[in-house]
């Protein structure tokens, strides 16, 4: 066999690799697009230590700098919730952390928490901003809407399961991502806070002085047009609402705490007159709207003679029976099953007085009840005792005193009214307890 020269042989040899090369090519990308490799999948960021507040880095888009801290337990479920923890004014993320129980609940129930943490020197939230009082405006809601989808994305979190709660401009906070991401959030619970755009400006400033002191009043419709402007067009599920202050607040104006009740109920589409009203706690008013349960639409806890500075240790539990996260099920308070109520009267010329007596006949205890019952045509309740009456003639509702709100199986309670009448004396002779017919 004849020998081949080395620049022969060398092109010779190029020549042969230049033609494998070419056929394999083909086969590098059919085999390529059959077998995506990991770099092809959608990314999945690295988790955060456990039981260890972690500040997390690059979390997406964050237009005012906020900074992203993260709990999450060793006990951490599959597919878990996520609590958003909102500082005050002068506060941090680690701060929260610290000063609230949120990370022990985590703890014993397996969701995570995440604390957002602002950096301006002021270290309130923007919640006056036009930026920040819209959708994706660019402020501060749109970074804490990064950190709950890195969460998401991070932990499988459950979307039907995200909540926000905070405290003062957390507080305030909180009503705002309400407004700007209903389809985010399930619930929120605010500590001493003001109605979602009551502290809008457009100067450039962080504070409205006439919030904070309480003078912005409006309709529930229009504090309600406030809320559904921020994400126009929007028609799904909206979040349920926890509002909580105190009547000396001399930050934050207690006339704030039923501009809120007024705005949410609207929001929520229920009645502005509480569905049960009782006292969990010496000193607190709690009322209902839409519902009598753990989970109403709408739920407004009042604390006589508290000021500014009203969190504390036990709050954060009762703000999670609110969302529903420490329970299997999402169900509220079982409604009555039966009752029974009595009633007469006495009756002289043109007035009467009526005794009524309400029985639970159920084997559930009912916490905050409303009798409703129709008066006989020319009678208009002038008095009453034991409950409110509303509204005074016609279709009535009696609410529940803070004294007697809670009804034990079996157990009755007897209330009554003072009321004129025309001719007819007679007392009503059909009543229903929250909204369930009862017998004579």
């Amino acid at each position: 066999m004849p020998t081949i020269p080395g620049n022969t042989a060398r092109r010779a040899l190029r020549s042969v690799l230049v033609t494998l090369f070419a056929a394999l090519v083909p086969l590098l990308a059919t085999t390529i697009l059959a077998a995506p490799t990991a770099s092809a999948r959608p990314a999945r960021t690295a988790a955060a230590p456990t039981a260890a507040l972690t500040e997390v880095t690059g979390f997406g888009a964050n237009p005012s700098n906020l900074q992203m801290y993260l709990y999450v337990p060793d006990s951490v479920t599959a597919n878990p919730a996520v609590v958003v923890a909102v500082h005050y004014c002068t506060g941090s993320g680690p701060a929260m952390y610290q000063g609230t129980e949120w990370a022990s609940l985590a703890d014993r129930y397996g969701f995570v928490v995440v604390y957002p943490s602002v950096t301006r020197a002021s270290k309130c939230f923007d919640v006056s901003s036009p930026q920040a009082l819209k959708r994706g405006g660019g402020s501060d809601p749109v970074g804490i809407k990064s950190m709950v989808d890195w969460v998401t994305r991070t932990y499988s979190a459950d979307t039907g399961r995200i909540f926000a709660t905070g405290i003062s401009s957390g507080a305030m906070m909180t009503n705002v991502l309400l407004g700007d991401y209903p389809d985010v959030f399930a619930a929120g619970a605010a500590f001493a806070g003001v109605p979602f755009g009551c502290f809008a400006t457009t100067d450039g400033s962080e504070w409205n002085s006439a919030c904070s002191g309480g003078t912005v009043t409006h309709t529930p419709q229009e504090w309600g047009a406030l809320v559904r402007a921020a994400y126009p067009g929007y028609t799904g599920t909206r979040p349920r609402m926890q509002v909580w202050h105190g009547t000396q607040d001399d930050v934050l104006r207690y006339p704030n705490f039923g501009e809120e009740v007024k705005q949410w109920t609207n929001v929520l589409g229920v009645s502005q007159t509480p569905a049960a009203t009782d006292t969990p706690v010496s000193g607190w008013t709690r009322t209902r709207y839409g519902a009598t349960g753990d989970r109403a639409p709408v739920e407004a806890i009042s604390l006589q003679g508290v000021g500014h500075n009203l969190y504390t240790n036990g709050m954060a539990a009762r703000a999670l029976t609110f969302f529903g996260l420490d329970s299997s099920g999402p169900a509220p308070q079982p409604q009555p099953g039966a009752c029974k109520v009595t009633a007469s009267t006495s009756a002289w010329s043109t007035g009467l007085t009526a005794s009524v007596t309400i029985t639970n006949t159920g084997t559930t205890s009912i916490n905050g009840w409303q009798l409703g019952f129709t008066l006989p045509a020319g009678q208009s309740i002038t008095n009453g005792w034991g409950a409110t009456y509303a509204p005074a003639s016609g279709s009535v509702t009696a609410t529940n005193a803070s004294y007697n709100g809670t009804l034990a199986p079996n157990a009755s309670v007897s209330v009554g009214y003072q009321a004129n009448h025309s001719g007819n004396s007679a007392a009503p002779t059909a009543f229903k307890l929250n909204g369930t017919a009862c017998t004579g």
